[in-house]
């Protein structure tokens, strides 16, 4: 199958032909110090600006027309009926400052997921705190540093895999961790370098598995073992825990 890629001689909304500007009283509606004669603001009329930005569109490739492996799991994953749930006034028109006692509804639902995360994922708890996949990153780190500490072990080491996202090296790196990167045999991590590296450094704090090829980690149970009997701790995106969940004892 063929994919030709649509293409609009598009000009920007400022080139467009603009009507000539009608003349609005600001007496009552603009202090005179923030008046100003003239602004640089196409006069367009409605159409042409929703067709400016639907050609646009049409522009762009996405999950609507063709194969999409890199990108926001999120956004791949969500069936489209939940973007409708999330654009209903009931959770749109939610403040963050609202009191508590006007926001129980949200409150329940929240801690319903959180419940059964916990209970799909055999994990103890679970924390919605990070809103995106970095700030997700950054919580695993911590709260696998945190462990460690706990225990009263200092390590420093962070394992990646060369086909992690870029954001697993920077998040590593705020946090003052040492990076060890092991390579990867055909898109997945190699299990004999990650074997090799866990000799190498016998005290890494984690191994964060991720794989931006869109491949899923086939071999994430005896990546976790490996990891685990150097007494590190791992952590995984979304796409790979939702399989491996199912097969793994519970987290302690």
């Amino acid at each position: 199958m063929n994919f030709r890629q649509a293409y609009w001689n598009e000009p920007l909304l400022t080139e467009k032909r603009s009507a000539p500007d009608e003349t609005v009283d600001l007496a009552d509606l603009v202090p005179p110090k923030l008046r100003r004669d003239s602004l640089k603001i196409p006069n367009l009329a409605e159409y042409d600006v929703v067709r400016h930005f639907t050609r646009l569109s049409q522009m762009n490739f996405g999950i609507d027309t063709g194969f999409y492996p890199l990108g926001s799991c999120t956004m791949k994953f969500n069936p489209k009926f939940t973007e409708e749930l999330a654009a209903l006034p009931t959770v749109t028109r939610l403040h963050p400052d609202q009191d508590e006692a006007t926001v129980q509804g949200a409150l329940h639902l929240l801690y319903e997921l959180q419940d059964l995360l916990a209970k799909i994922s055999g994990m103890d708890a679970v924390t919605l705190q990070p809103a995106a996949g970095a700030q997700g990153e950054f919580t695993g780190l911590l709260l696998a540093q945190a462990y460690h500490r706990d225990r009263g072990e200092e390590r420093h080491q962070v394992i990646l895999p060369d086909t992690a996202h870029g954001t697993n090296f920077a998040t590593a790196g705020m946090l003052g961790f040492d990076l060890v990167e092991v390579p990867s045999k055909d898109g997945r991590v190699d299990l004999n370098a990650l074997e090799a590296a866990r000799e190498r450094r016998r005290s890494p704090s984690c191994l964060r598995i991720r794989n931006t090829l869109g491949i899923f980690e086939e071999h994430v149970l005896d990546i976790a073992r490996i990891v685990h009997d150097a007494g590190a701790s791992c952590t995984t995106t979304g796409r790979i825990s939702t399989r491996s969940s199912a097969e793994r004892p519970r987290a302690r």
